[in-house]
Order: structure tokens, then C-alpha cells, then sequence
């Protein structure tokens, strides 16, 4: 599984906005701003998030973005099947592939276990957990 620009700026920008879950809407701006996101390219992501039913988006100088669940109840996985899609790292795993080998394929147990272990990490870490972990940037500047 290869996360895309699209899969960790979405995984930013809920962080960001778990960090300041119950504070009111956020703008994208400000999400952009601190997460370093190109605030078009946000908000793209941002619509895919309301749609997955991850967030709500509120128009107007008192909007912005607010998760709708709490941190705590947002697993990765859910996140990154939105965002990304399949967690299969390769196609025959999918219910719609037509394996020319079914049944004789000596990689494909190995590759179930590859998706099922990824799948077991994503699903164990909440959007809160990252929250949490995540330390402030230092404005800019290389320290030695």
C-alpha cells in the first residue's frame, strides 16, 4: 500500500481539525496554513471528506470545517478507503478480479496477510491517536 499526497493531506487535515474538535468550524485557510496543504488542493480533499461523512462544512465568515464525529471514533482505515480506496496491495485480492490462477496461486495467501495486517493497524489507530502524537512545528527553522 503506497499513501498518496491526496491520502496524507486528508489524514493531516482531520488531525488538524481533531486537534480543535468542539472549538467551532475551522477554515480552510488556517488548516492549510498550519498543515502546510495548498488551500485548492485542501479544498478538493475537504469535499471528499464531507462526502465520506467524515466532517461538515459550514458557508459564510463564521464557517469552516468541524469533524462530526469525535477524534477517538475515526480509524485510519476508514479515512484511508475514502480517501485512497482499496487497501489491496495488488487487484486479484478484490471481489471484481478475475484471477486467472484462482485457487493455484502461491502468493496470494501471503498478500491476504499483508492486507489483513495493514488493515489491523489502520483500524486500531483513531484520527486522535495521531492528534495526539503530533508535536508543533518549529516555525521554519533547521536546528542542530
Amino acid at each position: 500500500m503506497k499513501v498518496s499526497t491526496k491520502g496524507d493531506y486528508g489524514v493531516r487535515a482531520l488531525i488538524e481539525l481533531a486537534r480543535r474538535y468542539g472549538e467551532g468550524p475551522i477554515q480552510s485557510a488556517e488548516i492549510a496554513a498550519r498543515q502546510h496543504i495548498p488551500e485548492p488542493y485542501l479544498d478538493q480533499i475537504l469535499t471528499t471528506l464531507r462526502r465520506a461523512g467524515f466532517i461538515r462544512s459550514t458557508r459564510g465568515p463564521q464557517g469552516g470545517h468541524a469533524l462530526i464525529r469525535e477524534p477517538g471514533e475515526l480509524n485510519l482505515r476508514e479515512v484511508i478507503e475514502a480517501l485512497e480506496g482499496s487497501l489491496n496491495p495488488i487487484d486479484c485480492l478484490s471481489e471484481s478480479s478475475a484471477c486467472s490462477r484462482s485457487g493455484g496461486c502461491a502468493q496470494r495467501s501471503v498478500w491476504e496477510e499483508v492486507r489483513d495486517a495493514t488493515c489491523q493497524i489502520l483500524e486500531r489507530t483513531s484520527i486522535a491517536d495521531l492528534a495526539a502524537r503530533e508535536r508543533p512545528a518549529v516555525g521554519g527553522r533547521y536546528y542542530i
